[in-house]
């Protein structure tokens, strides 16, 4: 039987092998991965089947995702492809072969996640994109080479040492500690004014030069008097002490990170540009590092597999010969 962690891959795997709507190629062609080509079809017919997949999985229940992951399939098609294409080169050139068992659970659990167990569903909604079962196990078992080749590049790395744990678990203390409170400042600049002359890249110009005038000793308090626009500014921009995980991440974020009565740089936030001083913060507890050695480790040895198969994916990509189109 497949193992697991190969077979819940297949969601990462496909999520990377999209297409950039509206691109051309020449002669249907989109690449050649050492004289193999890569045909636009093909492309298409992965990302296709990908969003059929997301629609299925999300569509009904968090559809800001699926169209998140569908920009991503699609932002990253080609490039994914030519990866592919590289490490089936390598699959072939050791003589690997897949068994017919392994690309059988990876359809299963396809049909198992997306589509409640339901296989004709599965085969209804492949076919109004254009494409046969067979084309779509024929894209699975790629898949699964993939996924093989580079677990088989990680699988023997050796676990995190005492001191990597140490040195990881000082550098992102944080990441555990709780009761973090922060008391800050801001200064708002809304983007869209409705003043003739103001868009965004003027508005932005202006909170530069506030930035500017405060790391020149200019007093916090009376520039977000006259320049602030947000609920704080009659008060000088002071908020009052705040729980770390009330606030908005990138502010709570960015404060905690400056030194206590340091400014940050402008933040660029949906409708406006924020400034944020930091006027002072009391650290919480976080749990000593025998609590979470586990957690750590596992990190830590995400970090090495991924460092790993990028090393590996880059000495590929450097040696072999690939052409766009």
């Amino acid at each position: 039987m497949l193992p697991s962690r190969i077979v819940l891959c297949f969601s990462g795997l496909l999520l990377t092998a999209g297409f950039a709507v509206g691109q051309t190629y020449s002669n249907g062609v989109a690449a050649l991965v050492q004289g193999k080509p890569i045909t636009k079809s093909e492309v298409r017919d992965t990302v296709k089947a990908q969003e059929q997949i997301l629609m299925a999985m999300y569509g009904g229940t968090d559809p800001e995702r699926m169209q998140r992951e569908i920009a991503e399939t699609r932002a990253t098609a080609l490039d994914a492809l030519i990866d592919r294409e590289l490490i089936l080169i390598e699959f072939t050139k050791i003589g690997g072969v897949i068994k017919p068992q392994y690309v059988d659970d990876q359809i299963n659990n396809i049909v198992r996640e997306a589509f409640k167990g339901d296989r004709d569903a599965l085969v209804t909604e492949l076919a109004k994109g254009g494409m046969s079962i067979k084309k779509f196990r024929d894209m699975q078992e790629k898949n699964i080479i993939a996924s093989v080749m580079r677990s088989k590049k990680t699988g023997e790395m050796p676990p995190a040492t005492p001191k990597e744990v140490e040195e990881y678990y000082n550098k992102n203390v944080e990441k555990w500690r709780v009761g973090d409170q922060v008391k800050i400042s801001t200064i708002s600049i809304p983007k869209f004014t409705g003043e003739t002359g103001a868009t965004p890249d003027s508005q932005k110009k202006l909170a530069q030069e506030i930035r500017s005038k405060l790391l020149k000793g200019g007093d916090f308090a009376t520039l977000a008097r006259s320049y602030s626009q947000d609920s704080r500014a009659e008060f000088g921009g002071a908020w009052e002490w705040m729980p770390r995980t009330e606030l908005d991440p990138m502010i709570a974020n960015t404060a905690m990170s400056l030194k206590t009565g340091g400014v940050s740089e402008v933040l660029d936030k949906e409708t406006s540009y924020i400034i944020v001083a930091c006027d002072a913060k009391k650290l919480g507890e976080a749990p000593g590092i025998e609590k979470v050695r586990g957690d750590i480790q596992k990190m830590i040895q995400q970090e090495k597999s991924k460092k790993a198969i990028d090393d590996w994916m880059a000495e590929l990509r450097k040696k072999a010969v690939i052409r766009k189109f």
